[in-house]
């Protein structure tokens, strides 16, 4: 088994890694950023994937990794791990949709809540000890999960019907526009940008470079939020116009 995920400030790393140690301490994790990763998978016939949703939808650079890749997944038997802040209905559900389009056999789904990432919205912030207990559950529904897993009953969270119609009706359907393409929001206050560069290296796009004054923004955010939330200034915004919290790094992500 080989356990790959993508993880905007560490939450989907952190929660990959745990499930992997707990199935089969003997497994390897890798981000699909890695550039050996499809190599990597060719070798196993059994993947945990996970990713965190993002308006009960998979990130674009997600969606990328699979469809560009689509030839690995065929016959490869998935299990896939979403998390998420709030709500998704069908998080592991959409993804796993996707993989059966490309012969993948999806063995079940996962959802897990954590601290929400996005910092610059003040309504999804919770109190540290909040924060600390949605940690405490997923780790301990991770510990479940990996159990079913090795008896051969693994959770279908997210897969079902009821499930797909969740996703689509609570949030999909009318948020579908912030996830088809890569966003050309993000915005970097040029008044508290101290040019350190930090942006730069931790963007799994490529989408930030540094400019005279400031660093300066592209046309191609998977709104990963990983930027956001380790700019010392805190001078990144993309859905909000300040950032309330920061919470990159806690899980010693990328």
């Amino acid at each position: 088994m080989i356990g790959i995920y993508f993880s905007g400030t560490g939450n989907t790393k952190y929660c990959v890694e745990k499930l992997i140690q707990a199935y089969d301490p003997m497994a390897e994790v890798t981000s699909i950023e890695e550039e050996n990763v499809v190599q990597r998978i060719s070798l196993h016939n059994e993947i945990v994937i996970g990713y965190p949703v993002q308006f009960s939808n998979i990130p674009k650079i997600v969606k990328d990794f699979i469809v560009d890749n689509q030839d690995v997944w065929n016959g490869r038997n998935i299990f896939v791990v979403a998390t998420m802040g709030m709500f998704s209905g069908d998080g592991a559900g959409i993804l796993a949709r996707l993989l059966r389009k490309y012969g993948a056999n999806i063995m079940g789904g996962l959802h897990l809540r954590m601290p929400d990432s996005i910092c610059d919205e003040k309504a999804l912030k919770k109190p540290f000890h909040k924060n600390q207990e949605l940690i405490a559950k997923a780790a301990d529904k991770i510990e479940k999960a990996a159990q079913k897993l090795k008896e051969g009953n693994p959770p279908q969270e997210g897969l079902g019907f009821l499930s797909h119609a969740a996703g689509l009706l609570g949030q999909r359907l009318y948020f579908c526009n912030k996830t088809k393409n890569y966003s050309d929001r993000l915005k970097i206050n040029g008044n508290a940008c101290v040019k350190c560069g930090k942006c730069v290296s931790v963007c799994p796009m490529k989408n930030i470079s540094l400019g005279e004054e400031k660093a300066i923004p592209g046309n191609k955010c998977t709104m990963c939020y990983r930027c956001i939330n380790l700019c010392p200034a805190q001078a990144i915004t993309l859905l909000g116009k300040r950032v309330y919290e920061q919470g990159g790094g806690r899980y010693d992500c990328e």
